[in-house]
């Protein structure tokens, strides 16, 4: 579960990551020069990644830890590990 401050960070960069998605699509529908839109594509997908590891990291720090203290984690250490393989493919 994210913490208040995790929470409010992700929130933050999601917020942000919506209005570059927006300018994306008035890029498109303004027949911009599609270089300039890829990227603004790759900004996006770099935003995006930041906030995939904010979630890792607080999962992490957070979930995984309080399994392993209570003897129960190798279900969350397997369920990060297949979480982090969807990520980097």
């Amino acid at each position: 579960m994210l913490n208040e401050q995790s929470k409010k960070e992700a929130l933050t960069r999601l917020k942000k990551i919506e209005g570059q998605i927006r300018g994306l699509e008035r890029m498109v529908d303004d027949k911009r020069y599609c270089i300039d839109i890829l990227d603004q594509v790759s900004a996006v997908r770099r935003a995006l990644d930041s906030v995939s590891m904010l979630l890792m990291k607080n999962h992490v720090n957070t979930c995984v830890t309080h399994a392993i203290k209570a003897d129960k984690g190798k279900k969350f250490v397997d369920e990060l590990i297949g979480s982090v393989e969807r990520f980097v493919r």
